[in-house]
Protein backbone atom coordinates (compact mmCIF):
# COMPACT_ATOMS: atom_id res chain seq x y z
CA UNK A 1 0.00 0.00 0.00
CA UNK A 2 1.48 3.80 -0.92
CA UNK A 3 1.11 6.25 2.24
CA UNK A 4 -2.40 7.74 0.90
CA UNK A 5 -4.21 3.49 0.86
CA UNK A 6 -2.97 3.58 4.13
CA UNK A 7 -3.72 6.92 5.26
CA UNK A 8 -7.64 6.54 3.85
CA UNK A 9 -8.26 3.00 4.81
CA UNK A 10 -6.77 2.77 8.40
CA UNK A 11 -10.60 2.51 9.97
CA UNK A 12 -11.33 1.96 13.36
CA UNK A 13 -12.43 -1.80 13.79
CA UNK A 14 -14.72 -2.86 16.19
CA UNK A 15 -17.03 -5.68 14.57
CA UNK A 16 -14.16 -7.22 12.15
CA UNK A 17 -11.42 -7.54 15.08
CA UNK A 18 -10.61 -11.34 15.53
CA UNK A 19 -10.44 -12.72 18.67
CA UNK A 20 -8.98 -16.23 18.04
CA UNK A 21 -5.66 -15.26 16.06
CA UNK A 22 -2.68 -14.67 18.20
CA UNK A 23 -0.64 -11.13 17.01
CA UNK A 24 2.81 -11.31 16.94
CA UNK A 25 4.04 -9.23 19.40
CA UNK A 26 7.72 -8.54 17.21
CA UNK A 27 4.64 -6.81 14.49
CA UNK A 28 3.31 -4.72 17.55
CA UNK A 29 6.91 -3.72 18.40
CA UNK A 30 7.92 -2.88 14.75
CA UNK A 31 4.16 -0.84 14.77
CA UNK A 32 5.67 1.16 17.95
CA UNK A 33 9.02 1.54 16.63
CA UNK A 34 7.14 3.41 13.84
CA UNK A 35 4.97 5.05 16.53
CA UNK A 36 7.96 6.74 18.49
CA UNK A 37 9.12 8.66 15.41
CA UNK A 38 6.19 10.67 15.86
CA UNK A 39 6.54 14.64 16.74
CA UNK A 40 6.71 15.39 19.98
CA UNK A 41 6.40 18.99 21.89
CA UNK A 42 9.88 20.14 22.92
CA UNK A 43 11.73 16.88 21.83
CA UNK A 44 10.64 15.16 25.47
CA UNK A 45 9.46 12.01 23.90
CA UNK A 46 7.23 11.65 27.79
CA UNK A 47 4.76 8.71 25.80
CA UNK A 48 5.05 5.72 26.91
CA UNK A 49 3.32 2.19 26.17
CA UNK A 50 1.44 -0.02 27.86
CA UNK A 51 1.39 -3.32 25.52
CA UNK A 52 -1.67 -5.69 27.46
CA UNK A 53 -1.64 -9.52 26.71
CA UNK A 54 -2.45 -11.14 29.45
CA UNK A 55 -5.51 -12.66 29.31
CA UNK A 56 -6.82 -12.07 33.10
CA UNK A 57 -5.85 -8.82 32.70
CA UNK A 58 -7.34 -8.32 29.25
CA UNK A 59 -10.58 -9.55 30.67
CA UNK A 60 -10.30 -7.45 33.83
CA UNK A 61 -9.86 -4.42 31.69
CA UNK A 62 -12.71 -5.45 29.12
CA UNK A 63 -15.06 -5.46 32.26
CA UNK A 64 -14.31 -1.76 33.14
CA UNK A 65 -14.45 -0.78 29.80
CA UNK A 66 -17.88 -2.23 29.24
CA UNK A 67 -19.17 -0.90 32.40
CA UNK A 68 -18.28 2.42 31.55
CA UNK A 69 -19.71 1.99 27.97
CA UNK A 70 -23.06 0.89 29.22
CA UNK A 71 -23.08 3.87 31.88
CA UNK A 72 -22.02 6.27 28.95
CA UNK A 73 -24.38 4.39 26.68
CA UNK A 74 -27.23 2.23 28.81
CA UNK A 75 -28.61 -0.75 26.70
CA UNK A 76 -32.01 0.93 26.14
CA UNK A 77 -30.89 4.37 24.57
CA UNK A 78 -31.54 4.21 20.47
CA UNK A 79 -30.95 8.38 20.57
CA UNK A 80 -27.22 9.21 21.84
CA UNK A 81 -26.27 10.94 19.52
CA UNK A 82 -24.16 9.49 17.35
CA UNK A 83 -25.67 7.21 14.56
CA UNK A 84 -27.37 3.95 15.43
CA UNK A 85 -24.69 2.10 13.25
CA UNK A 86 -21.73 3.47 14.88
CA UNK A 87 -23.13 2.78 18.41
CA UNK A 88 -24.38 -0.70 17.96
CA UNK A 89 -20.56 -1.38 16.75
CA UNK A 90 -19.31 0.32 19.09
CA UNK A 91 -21.72 -1.79 21.47
CA UNK A 92 -20.30 -4.71 19.92
CA UNK A 93 -16.73 -3.94 20.92
CA UNK A 94 -17.78 -3.21 24.37
CA UNK A 95 -18.98 -6.49 24.42
CA UNK A 96 -15.69 -8.53 23.29
CA UNK A 97 -12.98 -5.85 24.41
CA UNK A 98 -11.81 -8.02 26.75
CA UNK A 99 -11.21 -11.00 24.17
CA UNK A 100 -9.32 -9.25 21.60
CA UNK A 101 -5.47 -10.25 21.87
CA UNK A 102 -3.26 -7.23 22.20
CA UNK A 103 -4.57 -3.88 23.79
CA UNK A 104 -1.99 -1.07 23.46
CA UNK A 105 -2.34 1.78 25.73
CA UNK A 106 -0.21 4.82 25.04
CA UNK A 107 -0.14 7.10 27.88
CA UNK A 108 1.97 10.25 29.18
CA UNK A 109 4.61 10.84 31.56
CA UNK A 110 3.72 14.02 33.42
CA UNK A 111 6.17 14.48 36.57
CA UNK A 112 4.42 18.32 36.63
CA UNK A 113 1.08 17.25 36.30
CA UNK A 114 -1.63 18.19 33.34
CA UNK A 115 -1.35 22.15 34.40
CA UNK A 116 -4.18 23.97 33.56
CA UNK A 117 -5.12 26.05 30.38
CA UNK A 118 -4.27 25.18 27.08
CA UNK A 119 -3.77 21.02 26.45
CA UNK A 120 -3.04 20.74 22.98
CA UNK A 121 0.66 20.81 23.05
CA UNK A 122 0.08 18.16 26.14
CA UNK A 123 -1.42 16.08 24.50
CA UNK A 124 0.10 16.64 20.91
CA UNK A 125 2.72 15.34 21.90
CA UNK A 126 1.16 11.51 22.23
CA UNK A 127 -1.62 11.44 19.97
CA UNK A 128 0.28 11.95 16.39
CA UNK A 129 2.42 9.03 17.83
CA UNK A 130 -0.87 6.61 19.01
CA UNK A 131 -2.40 7.42 15.71
CA UNK A 132 1.19 6.52 13.67
CA UNK A 133 0.84 3.56 15.43
CA UNK A 134 -2.29 2.56 14.05
CA UNK A 135 -1.28 3.24 10.72
CA UNK A 136 1.42 1.32 11.49
CA UNK A 137 -0.61 -1.55 11.83
CA UNK A 138 -3.09 -0.62 8.86
CA UNK A 139 0.25 -1.35 6.78
CA UNK A 140 1.04 -4.85 8.07
CA UNK A 141 -2.24 -6.18 7.93
CA UNK A 142 -3.76 -5.42 11.28
CA UNK A 143 -6.77 -3.79 12.59
CA UNK A 144 -6.87 -1.50 14.93
CA UNK A 145 -10.01 1.37 16.76
CA UNK A 146 -9.61 4.51 18.70
CA UNK A 147 -11.55 4.67 22.01
CA UNK A 148 -11.59 6.86 25.02
CA UNK A 149 -14.11 5.33 26.59
CA UNK A 150 -12.24 3.23 29.12
CA UNK A 151 -11.13 7.14 30.51
CA UNK A 152 -14.55 7.50 32.33
CA UNK A 153 -13.47 4.70 34.92
CA UNK A 154 -9.38 6.19 34.11
CA UNK A 155 -8.22 4.85 37.70
CA UNK A 156 -9.94 1.98 37.67
CA UNK A 157 -7.77 1.13 35.08
CA UNK A 158 -4.65 2.60 36.30
CA UNK A 159 -4.78 0.18 39.00
CA UNK A 160 -5.10 -2.89 37.05
CA UNK A 161 -2.01 -1.43 34.77
CA UNK A 162 0.04 -0.65 38.14
CA UNK A 163 0.44 3.15 36.51
CA UNK A 164 2.20 5.63 38.65
CA UNK A 165 0.50 8.57 39.97
CA UNK A 166 2.04 10.62 37.06
CA UNK A 167 1.35 8.78 34.14
CA UNK A 168 -2.16 9.64 32.52
CA UNK A 169 -3.81 7.57 29.71
CA UNK A 170 -4.50 8.61 26.60
CA UNK A 171 -6.09 6.36 24.77
CA UNK A 172 -7.26 2.57 24.53
CA UNK A 173 -5.81 0.94 20.78
CA UNK A 174 -7.68 -3.02 20.65
CA UNK A 175 -5.18 -4.94 18.05
CA UNK A 176 -6.03 -7.73 15.86
CA UNK A 177 -5.74 -9.33 13.04
CA UNK A 178 -8.96 -8.74 10.60
CA UNK A 179 -11.84 -10.47 9.72
CA UNK A 180 -12.85 -10.33 6.11
CA UNK A 181 -11.65 -8.14 3.21
CA UNK A 182 -10.34 -4.76 2.73
CA UNK A 183 -11.08 -1.82 4.18
CA UNK A 184 -12.10 1.09 2.39
CA UNK A 185 -12.19 5.35 3.06
CA UNK A 186 -14.66 6.30 5.17
CA UNK A 187 -17.64 8.88 4.47
CA UNK A 188 -16.99 12.34 5.25
CA UNK A 189 -18.47 15.53 4.74
CA UNK A 190 -17.36 17.02 1.14
CA UNK A 191 -14.06 18.83 1.82
CA UNK A 192 -15.88 22.35 0.51
CA UNK A 193 -18.07 22.05 3.50
CA UNK A 194 -15.29 22.09 5.98
CA UNK A 195 -12.42 24.22 4.95
CA UNK A 196 -11.56 28.01 5.14
CA UNK A 197 -9.45 30.04 3.95
CA UNK A 198 -7.69 33.14 5.47
CA UNK A 199 -10.37 33.32 8.50
CA UNK A 200 -13.61 31.59 8.90
CA UNK A 201 -15.60 33.31 6.58
CA UNK A 202 -13.03 33.25 3.97
CA UNK A 203 -14.09 31.42 0.64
Amino acid sequence: MDAAEVLTTTRSVRRRLDLTRPVDLADIRACLEVAVQAPTGGGRQHWRWLVVTDPALRSAIGRVYRQAFEQRYPPDVTDAGVPPRDLASARHLAEHLGRVPVLVVPCLELRHGLGTGNQAGTWGSLLPAAWSYMLAARARGLATAWTTVHLDREAEVAELLRLPGDVRQGALIPTAHPIGGDFRPARRAPLDDVIHFDGWTGT
